[in-house]
């Protein structure tokens, strides 16, 4: 036989097997499909309808007319109207808005002799992006005739405009989904390959006592990674935690035990090692991508922001940043903390049926 014909061979092989592993096949189609669909229909730097509150105290036509010309061009999105500055601040920190537009009662005063800003946006400076897009308002033309006039915008949370603020709440949930995902995912799949799981079959063992069992060493690890990210970002980055250290640990143990929940699923379905960690990246990779860690969220198309609801590290990086930079309680996130708690129960849930099933 040539040499052609035995390389021919070889090649016909792996073909041949790689038909034959499904998964396999999968993410070859579906790798680069979810790529061209995120970075070309979801990925969007042109940041618009940024969530908005408007403090407007004087109250006329002038000010109505400001808050209409602001609305049309969709750089905000007003849905919340609050009496004082304060209160639309505590939105910001809540971060149910990302804007506050504050038009004071002497507007009409201040638009004529233009000696102080007659309008003050009050933007979430913990986000960059954010930020550049709330600055475009004070050029934007009112009735077509001139630009909104006498515009201060008051920069929160990062007056000094660091990157660094934004980028490193949002890498502790980043590397955690990394980690606890493949790991977990890739532990378990070893478990089976050596035969283990054959021995934990014939003791009395339950499929939950046996999830719990082997998620409960990794909790332990995400906690010391999350320790690490936050010494080395204070130290290196002089990131600050502004709000309580004991609710940046329940925001982060609460993600630990979610990623833990997908990584135990993924083993259900994995045969191989590295059919865990395929697994594991593809899930990975709209994560990071529609999460808001590395584009804005608002920008993204509403089909997208749905999608990206049902990812847990969306929840995570809004509550990571809202409790690191914004000084905000857990008892104030209580929405995305439960969005959190049911993935986990969703996923630990699916996970233990379909062991049960394979010891069965």
């Amino acid at each position: 036989m040539s040499a052609a014909r035995r390389l021919l061979a070889i090649v016909t092989k792996e073909l041949y097997q790689l038909r034959r592993d499904r998964l396999t096949f999968a993410m070859i189609i579906g790798i680069p499909t979810l790529q061209l669909l995120l970075f070309g229909y979801a990925i969007n730097m042109d940041v618009r309808n940024l969530a908005a509150t408007v403090v407007d105290e004087a109250n006329t036509m002038r000010s109505r007319e400001i808050v209409a010309a602001l609305t049309h061009a969709q750089v905000v999105d007003v849905r919340y109207r609050d009496a004082t500055p304060q209160a639309g601040m505590d939105r910001i920190r809540r971060g149910e808005t990302s804007v506050a537009i504050v038009l004071p009662s002497d507007l009409d005063r201040r638009l004529q002799r233009r000696e102080r800003s007659a309008i003050q946006l009050i933007v979430d400076g913990s986000d960059p992006v954010i930020m550049q897009a709330a600055r475009q308002l004070s050029a934007l033309p009112i009735h077509g005739a001139a630009p909104v006039p006498s515009v201060e915008v008051l920069n929160l949370y990062n007056p000094e405009r660091r990157s660094a603020l934004n980028t490193v709440p949002g890498l502790i949930g980043v590397i955690l989904t990394m980690t606890m995902v493949m790991f977990t995912g890739v532990s378990i799949v070893r478990e089976r390959e050596r035969g283990n799981m054959e021995f934990l079959i014939a003791t009395p063992v339950r499929p939950l006592e046996l999830v719990i069992g082997k998620v409960l060493p990794f909790v332990g690890i995400g906690l010391v990674q999350v320790s690490i990210v936050l010494a080395l970002g204070a130290w290196i980055f002089s990131v600050p935690v502004r709000g309580a250290l004991l609710d940046v640990y329940i925001v982060a143990l609460t993600y630990i035990v979610a990623c833990l929940g997908l990584g135990v699923l993924i083993s259900t379905f994995a045969k191989t090692q590295f059919q865990a960690m395929q697994v594991a990246f593809f899930t990975f990779l709209p994560q990071i991508l529609l999460s808001g860690f590395m584009f804005p969220y608002a920008g993204m198309p509403r089909a997208a922001q749905w999608i990206a609801e049902v990812l847990p590290l969306t929840h995570f990086v809004r509550m990571i940043r809202a409790v690191m930079l914004r000084s905000a309680s857990i008892g104030e996130l209580t929405g995305d903390l439960l969005a959190l708690v049911a993935f986990s129960v969703v996923a630990l849930g699916a996970a233990t049926l379909r062991f049960r099933k394979r010891l069965d």
